[in-house]
């Protein structure tokens, strides 16, 4: 079989040997998220023609009006999720608190956790911009049999043993790590199935796209200003050009395939940063280093940082290594 050819599930289960709790568990895992991803891939791509456009008039715990495909796509994954007995416990980022599952029986009561961003982007529906999903999944910390708790979901970003994520655009992809570089799969609609079709994906050391939502500059650290400035600067190979779609995974992965540098300050609006450390910048981050990038909140690397509730929120910079590296220059002094 060439290596074009090889499907996500065939790709799965030849590389689960290389896990290092290979048990079949993680990739009947991986493939309840490419199941659910192709039920909201269906949805996100009729969603005119069926009224699931705009608000559902509900807010989530963010503060922020959920879209209906946002709740769609919520109610798909955890639905999926539940149907394997596989996971214990679940942290969204639309519902407030993390979901217990309980197993059938003691022996199946979960291994793992999963934190998602179901819908990233979601304001972007109406107006056909691309969307995505985020995940990320541990090990649980307490013992199998028992009910999930907090904790199993405060763990650092370097404990994940998987993350990745799903891009709804001129074509949908899943793009995932399991620490062992990042690869991505495309979805052929007329089949149903992912094709491994960017196998060991990296960001190029250098780029010349920056990302960032520029409206927010006047509330912006003085050292990510100063840096703003200098990616403006006629010199060299500058100026960059500025990319922002405002959907994370979209942008993400444009800079990985391209060459950028993504960044969402913290700021006098949002003093703590904007993105959830969860099941935002902790999957990212993971896949990032993965891919030969690097991924801080200016201080450290985003997987060091101990969390301590679930829907956390912390600055995230990340992107092509020579790139963070002169942002992290203008940062220290």
């Amino acid at each position: 079989m060439s290596h074009q050819k090889s499907t996500l599930g065939e790709f799965i289960i030849k590389n689960q040997a290389s896990f290092p709790y290979s048990s079949g568990e993680l990739s009947s895992l991986l493939n309840a998220l490419r199941l659910a991803a192709k039920v909201v891939n269906h949805e996100v791509n009729k969603a005119g023609l069926v009224d699931l456009f705009g608000d559902s008039g509900d807010v989530n715990v963010q503060g922020e009006h959920q879209q209906k495909l946002d709740v769609f796509a919520n109610k798909t994954f955890i639905q999926s999720l539940k149907n394997r007995n596989i996971v214990c416990g679940i942290v969204s980022e639309e519902n407030d608190d993390f979901i217990t599952i309980e197993g059938r029986d003691k022996e199946s009561n979960g291994k793992y956790v999963v934190l998602m961003d179901p819908l990233d982007g979601s304001s972007n529906i109406d107006v056909n911009v691309s969307v995505g999903t985020i995940f990320s999944i541990y090990r649980r910390l307490t013992p199998q049999g028992t009910p999930v708790e907090e904790k199993d979901f405060l763990q650092p970003g370097r404990k994940q043993v998987a993350a990745g994520y799903i891009v709804y655009g001129t074509s949908t992809m899943l793009v995932y790590t399991t620490g062992d570089g990042v690869n991505g799969f495309t979805l052929n609609p007329a089949i149903g199935s992912f094709y491994l079709s960017h196998p060991d994906m990296k960001f190029p050391e250098n780029g010349s796209i920056y990302s960032v939502n520029q409206g927010n500059y006047s509330h912006f650290p003085e050292s990510v200003k100063q840096y703003i400035k200098y990616c403006q600067q006629i010199e060299d190979d500058r100026p960059y050009s500025q990319r922002y779609i405002g959907s994370l995974v979209s942008d993400f992965h444009r800079n990985m395939i391209k060459g950028g540098i993504y960044l969402y300050p913290n700021s006098t609006v949002n003093t703590d940063g904007k993105l959830r450390l969860l099941y935002e910048c902790n999957p990212m981050a993971f896949l990032t280093e993965q891919a030969n990038g690097i991924a801080t909140d200016g201080k450290q690397s985003i997987l060091d940082i101990i969390p301590t509730h679930i829907h956390e929120r912390a600055p995230f910079y990340c992107g092509s290594r020579s790139m963070i590296k002169k942002l992290l220059e203008f940062i220290r002094q």
